[in-house]
């Protein structure tokens, strides 16, 4: 269904929003090097390391680089989500294997009594923003369009260099949204047509799962553009 050559179905209003979203964001990739890519706004923050320099206790990756991860929790922003899930008919046990945490932690939460002080946000790299988007979206190939076989953390090869690192991720972001674009109506409805493995996906219709697929890829853009602006900061007005 098409208004003056704009698409209002479901699939091309999701597509049109995720294509204007890309087109932000290379803009603002532009002229990125390897400096700037690895930039720690503060000391230790989680970045794109080699293996042995690794700060996080579940840094992860097939190769010699490898990207942060630390100890399993749920962060404070996504308490409402829990308490969502919860209320939606989920048990206590999946929303706790879904985070890798207690059964224990996960009560704690809904009764929000005794909730332990999370651990402070992490501080970012591009690097690790960008690497962070581009494991998540390979694995989301990979459980969706691909053999639904291969472990999501092995499948990205990172790398300390910028250029590299987007040259990979814009091509594996072409693949997905070529695939995306193909799906049919009912693949859209379809409950499960996602099998990914470190998330609910398998639990909601495949449109549900393309709506927070743009969320995620919307606010890491972001959050890189806000990392690029504070990197130029430190060479104007002294760094204030």
């Amino acid at each position: 269904m098409e208004s003056e050559g704009v698409r209002t179905d479901r699939l091309g209003i999701l597509l049109d929003q995720f294509d204007r979203a890309r087109e932000m964001a290379q803009v603002r990739l532009t002229g990125l090097g390897d400096e700037e890519y690895l930039w720690e706004p503060v000391p230790g923050s989680w970045s794109v390391r080699r293996r042995e320099h690794a700060v996080t206790p579940r840094a992860f990756g097939p190769g010699e680089w490898v990207l942060d991860l630390g100890a399993p929790d749920i962060p404070a922003n996504e308490y409402a989500e829990v308490a969502r899930q919860a209320a939606d008919g989920m048990t206590v046990a999946k929303i706790a294997d879904d985070w890798s945490v207690s059964v224990e932690r996960v009560e704690q939460i809904l009764a929000h009594t005794g909730v332990p002080e999370p651990d402070r946000t992490p501080i970012t790299t591009i690097a690790w923003r960008l690497a962070h988007l581009h494991f998540h979206f390979a694995g989301a190939y990979e459980w969706t369009f691909g053999e639904r076989r291969q472990e999501p953390k092995l499948l990205v090869d990172f790398t300390p260099s910028a250029t590299v690192a987007l040259e990979r991720f814009w091509r594996l972001i072409d693949r997905w949204r070529d695939s995306v674009a193909a799906l049919t109506e009912e693949q859209l409805d379809t409950v499960g047509l996602s099998q990914y493995p470190y998330s609910n996906d398998s639990e909601y219709p495949y449109v549900s799962v393309l709506v927070s697929a743009n969320l995620e890829f919307i606010h890491h853009m972001a959050e890189i553009a806000l990392l690029r602006d504070l990197w130029q900061a430190r060479f104007t007005a002294g760094g204030r």
